[in-house]
């Protein structure tokens, strides 16, 4: 897992925090007693949840110190929690477990979403959203040069820090478990100031693991500059100079038996 820098994660609050939004909107909860926001980060999808269900008992999981000490600031009223996802053992069942664009950090779905239905309660649900752009350039552009020859050995655990699977394979994993399954995907076009801009993007999730196998600041610029150069082909400019970033979400909410 990188170390999370969260004033690096909200310089695009806006647009990470939008499919958070479109996760809790459509999930069939009235009233729900309480919510785990399931990697909650800093806090900005949480005010969604509390947002969308104002009398829920309300709290955020995160394995991040530093995201979790951002989330505290802003929501002191929220009660935040530090521990991992894979092991993570609640002592109660929720009415809903929420987790947006976080699993895509954490291996072993097969097994994972299985123990998350496992602590709902009757009627609960779960909420999960995945980014599935790994087949983009700006998945596949990264891996790239990482491969090069000076950098291919110390990012070769980084290649692997990230990865989701297919929407059939989590319809077929979920749909035995399910009294109702619904799965969507969306993507969303994020109108960019330049193609600098994808790269400050990517800076504050998912380059982070080959910017930290790097020995120093020296390599990590040459890693940057050799990757904006492959990036500045593949998002063209607009006519009025701006840049078009797709970027493709799978939306899951399945819901417990009641």
């Amino acid at each position: 897992m990188p170390v999370w820098d969260a004033d690096q994660y909200l310089k695009f609050q806006r647009e990470r925090t939008q499919p958070a939004i479109d996760l809790a909107a459509p999930v069939r909860l009235e009233t729900p007693k309480r919510i785990v926001d399931v990697g909650c980060g800093p806090g900005n999808s949480t005010a969604v949840l509390a947002k969308r269900w104002p009398e829920a008992e309300l709290s955020g999981l995160d394995s991040s110190a530093e995201m979790l000490a951002t989330a505290r600031e802003s929501q002191p009223e929220v009660h935040w929690f530090q521990a991992d996802i894979s092991r993570w053992e609640p002592e109660t069942k929720y009415d809903l477990l929420f987790s947006n664009a976080v699993l895509q950090w954490v291996p072993n779905h097969e097994s994972i979403l299985p123990r998350l239905m496992s602590f709902l309660e009757p009627g609960g649900a779960l909420a999960v959203q995945l980014p599935m752009h790994y087949d983009s350039p700006l998945h596949c552009l990264v891996k790239e040069v990482s491969e090069l020859p000076e950098w291919s050995e110390q990012t070769a655990e980084a290649r692997q820090a990230l990865g989701s699977e297919s929407r059939s394979f989590y319809y077929d994993l979920l749909a035995p478990l399910s009294a109702e399954l619904d799965i969507w995907e969306t993507e969303y076009i994020h109108v960019m100031e330049g193609v600098e801009a994808i790269l400050e993007w990517f800076r504050g999730t998912g380059l982070r693991p080959y910017l930290e196998a790097l020995p120093d600041d020296r390599e990590r610029a040459r890693f940057e500059t050799e990757l904006l150069e492959r990036y500045t082909g593949a998002y063209p400019l607009q006519a009025n100079g701006k840049v078009l970033f797709p970027f493709r979400r799978l939306f899951i909410v399945a819901y417990q038996s009641e």
